[in-house]
């Protein structure tokens, strides 16, 4: 997770709690503790045993200066060849669920090629997993597309589609008969925006106000694709679930002056661009949103920038997810753009908003961090309002530091968070896990091993690697035992 807005600091505007004393925070029997990492992020292993480059490879190896500590996911924290201390790790906590993705590149070369030591190593993950009374929660894409469909155009290129339906039919044959939860792809508004719009990150292609639109349209189909497949092909036998992971915030007004139309607005364009096609009535974008750009290419003397679904395309994504995972670190104050600010194509500028900050929350160790609790109780009460009420994982959330053992600022944290959970759950929404960012501290994109997020720390330059478990990981080890902690 990554920020992907301009952020602007204001004055005090919206106060949230977070002091809380004497306070149970009680979950029900059957909610699930899980916690999470991506295959370039902690795998390492980069080209062993047949694995083909991803476009984090290439971005890492030919752009180290855009990379924090010029550093890269080569060897990471190793789990391709030490998988077994992850899966040691995660039974001294407890967790019932590890949500964890498949690289694509290790699975298939040049678009088609399966590599069967890259099924044999997910084999022997999952098995152990299973061994150890951990159910496998699967990712199918979490970023690190193969350069070689990259070189083809990518997300951009209406053929992904074709290309990740037949990958995903891969992973459904080889452990569909054991995985029961999938999510086909990982926040596609962060590395559609990242990296095909601002050129920030992997692949790095600078298209703004074009290629984050293409990109999100075929994630979207991409998706469908692999959820009609899974449905039609081999759902009667295996009998499990499919949804994808979307990066949700909440926006609050930034003052007095920004009515409630406005902000409904902005939420409609953040979170409604990605969850109006699967989880609206119509199958499709936001009717604003599709309205605003009509508007815009008379404009711009062009078609329109939002690229447009045909009715079997829209009839594909409707409904397609059997729940909603939601990866929530914090939220944003909002309001319009001033009248001479650059409005240039690009997301932010095409809806008109300018995000900011109060200026009293938490902030994290990152740039774009400010602890917002209260921000996912209100999302997650406006996505049972507004799409009735799906089932809910978080699939992500989770607090960065510098390092540490003794990481009281990560506990708060989560504890805030799990108390909005909690608030939420007692207000009829139907949130039935929660999931931990990250397992493990490992390569963070962009910031390289500067930031850290793991409930088990590792020292990169050593040779063992061991996971050594931080305060965070007591606490859930207490919490999932219990089922309830006090503030």
């Amino acid at each position: 997770m990554h920020g992907i807005f301009t952020l602007i600091l204001v004055s005090p505007l919206l106060t949230l709690s977070y002091n809380c004393e004497n306070i149970t925070v009680n979950f029900p029997s059957n909610f699930i503790f899980a916690t999470s990492t991506s295959a370039y992020q902690i795998e390492g292993g980069w080209n062993e045993d047949g694995k083909s480059p991803s476009v984090w490879d290439t971005f890492t190896h030919k752009r180290p200066e855009k990379i924090f500590d010029h550093s890269n996911g080569d060897i990471s924290v190793d789990s391709y060849n030490l998988f077994k201390k992850d899966v040691e790790a995660l039974k001294s906590i407890g967790f019932q669920q590890y949500r964890f993705s498949i690289s694509w590149p290790r699975i298939v070369i040049n678009g088609t090629k399966v590599n069967i030591k890259g099924i044999d190593y997910y084999n022997k993950l999952i098995n152990d997993l299973l061994r150890n009374n951990i159910e496998p929660v699967v990712t199918m894409f979490h970023w690190d597309l193969p350069q070689y469909l990259q070189d083809l155009g990518g997300f951009t290129n209406p053929l992904i589609v074709n290309y990740f339906e037949y990958y995903a039919n891969i992973l459904f044959e080889n452990f569909g008969d054991r995985v029961k939860t999938w999510i086909t792809i990982n926040e596609p508004m962060t590395f559609c925006i990242g990296g095909y719009s601002e050129g920030r990150t992997g692949p790095a292609v600078e298209a703004p106000g074009i290629g984050e639109y293409l990109c999100g349209h075929y994630s979207l189909l991409s998706h469908a694709a692999a959820y009609r497949l899974y449905k039609n092909k081999f759902y009667e036998q295996q009998k499990g679930e499919i949804g994808l992971s979307l990066n949700l915030r909440y926006s609050y007004p930034k003052d007095d002056s920004v009515n409630n139309s406005y902000v409904n607005q902005v939420l409609d364009f953040t979170n409604g661009w990605l969850l109006n096609p699967i989880f609206g009535d119509k199958g499709n974008y936001p009717e604003e949103m599709i309205e605003l750009f009509k508007r815009k290419s008379v404009n711009e003397q062009m078609w329109s920038r939002l690229p447009i679904y045909s009715k079997q395309e829209i009839e594909n994504l409707q409904g397609s997810a059997d729940f909603l995972g939601v990866n929530y670190y914090t939220s944003r104050l909002a309001a319009p753009k001033n009248s001479g600010s650059d409005f240039s194509p690009f997301f932010d500028n095409d809806i008109n908003v300018e995000f900011h900050v109060d200026e009293s929350w938490i902030k994290g160790s990152t740039n774009w961090m400010y602890v917002v609790p209260e921000g996912l109780y209100d999302l997650l009460i406006w996505i049972r309002e507004k799409y009735k009420n799906p089932k809910v994982f978080i699939t992500e959330n989770g607090f960065p530091d510098l390092s540490g053992i003794n990481d009281v600022g990560r506990i708060n944290y989560v504890k805030h968070h799990l108390l909005s959970v909690s608030r939420a759950i007692k207000s009829n929404c139907n949130v039935v896990g929660y999931t931990y960012w990250s397992l493990l501290d490992n390569f963070e994109w962009s910031d390289g091993y500067t930031q850290k997020f793991g409930l088990f720390y590792v020292n990169i330059s050593s040779e063992s690697k061991d996971r050594v478990p931080k305060s965070s990981a007591q606490f859930f080890k207490e919490l999932i035992k219990n089922r309830k902690f006090t503030m």
